[in-house]
C-alpha cells in the first residue's frame, strides 16, 4: 500500500482557562510527538499547523477559517489524510471529514492504529479490538460512508470496514464476546502468575514513556530478544524472564507497554490484563530518556498513570537510560546522578527508591543497577497474619501451606480461616484474602 500524505493539525488555547498551569504542554512539543507517532503509523508528514483560539469550536474544533486553509493544504499536498492532536467529538470528526473531503483522524485513532499494527498475540489484538470498537461505537452516525470511501490506510486497521458498517446491537455483541474471550485470556494469565508464584519470586516491572528503552534494557537484563526498535509501542504484548541478581537471588522481570500523553482511556480499560503486572510487581524500574527534552515532562505523566492505575506507591529505581548520549557533569569520573536526577524529577511528591545513570545500548552502569535492584528488594521479613479462602480455592491456600509456618485452621460452610506467620512477598500476593489479625 501506497505511504500516505498526512497533514498534522493542532490547537492552542489562549483563554485563561484553557489549562491549568500544571497540565501546560507546549503546543509544538506535542505536535512534534504526535509526527513521530504518524511516522509509526507509516505516514509521510508533509506540513503542520498550530491553530491559536480562546476555545476550540464545537463545530469544527479549529474554527471556520482555518478549516478553508487546511482544505488549500490538503490540496497543495495531496494529502489523504489529516491528523488532529486534540480528540475529536464525532461531530466535529463528521463535519471536517465532509469539509475536507479526506479522511481525518485525532490522536487517539492514531494510537489505536499504532496498536492494531503491533498486536501480536491474540490478547494483544482482542484487547486493541475492544478498544476500537469502544471508541468508533458513538462515531458510527455516518462513517460507514467515509470508510467506504477510504478504502483503507491509517484509522481503519483492527475492526475494519465490515464490523463498521454492521449495526449497534452487532457491535455491542462484538464487544460482549471480545470481553468474555479477554476474562479468558486474564484467566489463564492469572494461572501462569500462580503458577510462579508456587516458588515465590520478588517481580519487577519495566515502566516508562513510549520509547525510553525498556526493551533494549529488557533484553540486556534477561537476553530475552524482545523486539527493541526507535519506533513507539513497540512492545504491547508483556513479556516475563527472571534474572539472577548479585545477591544470587532470582527475580521475575517484566516488559511493558509504554506510556504517552493522552494515552486513551479505551486503551488503558483494554489492557487492564496487561497492566496488572505493573500492579503485582514488588519493584518498579522507572526508565527515563535521559536524553530527551522532555525528559521532565515525560517522567511526570508516568509517574501520574501509575498513580491512576494503581502501583503509585510501589517502590520505583528512576533508571535514567541513554546516558551515553547526555553531557552531564562528573563526579570522580561518573555522571552526576544525583543532580540529572533532581533536574529530570522536578522534585516530585513521590521521590523514587534511588536513581541509577545507565545506557542500555552500550551496558554503562548496567552492574550498579543490578546492586541497585538487590539493595532496595525487600529482605522478605515475616509476620503474623489472617487469612479468608473460599472452601472452593484450594490453590490460595496450598500456596499458603507450602511458603507459609501455618499456626491454625477452621473451617465454615464458605470459607477456611487460617492463622499463620508469612513472609512480606507471599502476604501481598495473597492480600486479596488477608483479614485485620486478631
Amino acid at each position: 500500500m501506497a505511504t500516505e500524505i498526512a497533514l498534522l493539525v493542532g490547537l492552542k488555547l489562549s483563554g485563561q482557562k484553557a489549562r491549568s498551569a500544571a497540565a501546560l504542554i507546549s503546543a509544538e512539543e506535542s505536535l512534534e510527538e504526535l509526527a513521530v507517532l504518524a511516522a509509526t503509523a507509516g505516514a509521510t508528514v508533509a506540513d503542520r499547523s498550530i491553530q491559536t483560539r480562546p476555545r476550540a469550536a464545537a463545530a469544527t474544533l479549529i474554527g471556520s477559517g482555518k478549516v478553508d486553509e487546511l482544505k488549500t493544504q490538503v490540496h497543495f499536498h495531496d494529502a489523504s489524510v489529516v491528523i488532529f492532536d486534540q480528540e475529536l467529538s464525532p461531530t466535529q470528526q463528521r463535519n471536517l471529514e465532509k469539509a475536507l473531503d479526506v479522511k481525518v483522524l485525532d490522536r487517539t485513532q492514531l494510537i489505536l492504529d499504532i496498536f492494531a499494527r503491533r498486536a501480536r498475540t491474540r490478547e494483544g489484538q482482542l484487547q486493541v479490538e475492544l478498544a476500537q470498537l469502544n471508541y468508533l461505537l458513538p462515531r458510527l452516525t455516518g462513517h460507514g460512508a467515509a470508510m467506504s470511501r477510504l478504502g483503507g490506510g491509517i484509522g481503519t486497521r483492527g475492526p475494519g470496514e465490515t464490523k463498521l458498517e454492521t449495526d449497534r446491537r452487532r457491535i455491542h455483541q462484538r464487544i460482549q464476546a471480545i470481553e468474555r474471550g479477554l476474562e479468558r485470556v486474564r484467566g489463564g494469565r492469572t494461572t501462569q502468575r500462580q503458577q510462579r508464584q508456587a516458588v515465590p519470586l520478588a517481580t519487577l516491572a519495566l515502566v516508562g514513556y513510549t520509547n525510553a528503552g525498556k526493551s533494549t534494557l529488557f533484553n540486556r537484563l534477561t537476553g530475552a530478544g524482545v523486539l527493541a526498535d526507535a519506533k513507539m509501542f513497540a512492545t504491547l504484548d508483556p513479556t516475563v524472564r527472571h534474572i539472577v541478581l548479585p545477591s544470587k537471588r532470582h527475580v521475575l522481570v517484566s516488559d511493558t507497554v509504554g506510556f504517552i500523553r493522552n494515552l486513551p482511556t479505551t486503551l488503558i480499560r483494554a489492557f487492564r490484563a496487561t497492566l496488572e503486572e505493573v500492579v503485582e510487581s514488588e519493584l518498579l524500574l522507572h526508565v527515563v530518556d535521559a536524553s530527551s527534552a522532555s525528559a521532565e515532562e515525560q517522567t511526570a505523566h508516568v509517574l501520574a498513570t501509575l498513580n491512576e492505575i494503581g502501583p503509585g506507591e510501589t517502590p520505583q529505581i528512576l533508571v535514567l537510560n541513554k546516558i551515553d548520549l547526555v553531557p552531564v557533569e562528573l563526579v570522580r569520573g561518573q555522571p552526576d546522578t544525583a543532580a540529572l536526577a533532581r533536574r529530570i524529577l522536578g522534585d516530585p511528591e513521590h521521590q523514587p527508591a534511588g536513581a541509577v545513570a545507565i545506557s542500555a545500548a552500550t551496558g554503562q552502569g548496567f552492574e550498579e543497577l543490578l546492586q541497585k535492584i538487590d539493595q532496595t528488594l525487600a529482605v522478605d521479613p515475616l509476620a503474623e497474619c489472617a487469612f479468608r479462602f473460599p472452601v472452593g480455592e484450594g490453590g490460595p491456600l496450598h500456596l499458603l501451606h507450602e511458603h507459609a509456618r501455618v499456626i491454625a485452621t477452621r473451617y465454615d460452610e464458605r470459607y477456611c480461616y487460617v492463622d499463620a506467620v508469612a513472609p512480606a512477598s507471599l502476604r501481598r500476593k495473597l492480600k486479596r484474602y488477608a483479614l485485620a489479625h486478631r
